[in-house]
């Protein structure tokens, strides 16, 4: 896989877009305002970034990564995401999204929804559970002794191994934390794995969280 597509390049996308762009895959960028409205982003990342539409965005990758507010996740286009693997970003937070009532009263999750929505695509959960800013500085080269791990969540078995091969490539192990319902679940905001094994958000540059202490969070 060469081209990382973002629905959404803020605070995470950017993030995963400067990863991405280091470990030396392609990049194509959107948001909702438009492809003119990422020129800084893509001039800082170089000549292998490109903005585009969400479509266009959509359509390049090979993984596509959506990070956009919960309430905004019907808004993204099903038909270029058939077959392709969606890293969802996204998380429920009510002050912001408003009250869902199937994720207040724990029918499904958010992660769920956008599968349903996306019914066409292969939706892994990742990225979630980590303040922007320690993923940036967290990562490190394969076989590093204070390398992080990032849980994944997702129901089809391929999809999460491409999610996986990814995050080795940016500089992160992996933990599977099982399917979309049951893992995401334990990667979700008010658990033990949200946020927490990486330190403070006070502190930028975070606390390594080795495979063991993120599988120990998840287990809380």
């Amino acid at each position: 896989m060469t081209t990382i597509g973002f629905i959404g390049s803020g605070n995470i996308g950017g993030t995963v877009a400067r990863l991405a762009v280091a470990a030396g895959y392609d990049v194509v960028l959107s948001n909702s305002r438009g492809p003119q409205t990422l020129t800084d982003l893509v001039s800082e990342l170089g000549p292998r970034a490109r903005a585009g539409t969400v479509e266009e965005a959509a359509a390049a990758g090979d993984l596509v990564l959506v990070s956009v507010p919960l309430r905004a996740y019907a808004s993204i286009p099903a038909a270029p995401l058939a077959g392709k693997v969606v890293m969802d970003t996204n998380n429920y937070y009510p002050e912001r999204d408003g009250r869902i009532d199937v994720l207040d009263d724990g029918s499904t999750t958010s992660s769920e929804l956008l599968q349903r929505h996306l019914a066409g695509a292969r939706v892994v959960k990742v990225f979630n559970n980590i303040y922007f800013k320690h993923l940036g500085s967290l990562a490190r080269p394969a076989g590093a002794a204070d390398r992080s791990a990032l849980v994944v969540s997702g129901d089809d078995p391929e999809a999460k191994a491409a999610v996986l091969s990814f995050l080795d490539a940016i500089g992160y192990d992996g933990v599977d934390a099982g399917p979309l319902g049951t893992g995401g679940r334990r990667h979700q905001p008010d658990t033990a794995a949200y946020g927490a094994p990486y330190g403070s958000f006070s502190d930028e540059a975070g606390t390594p969280a080795s495979a063991a202490t993120v599988r120990a969070a998840l287990g809380a």
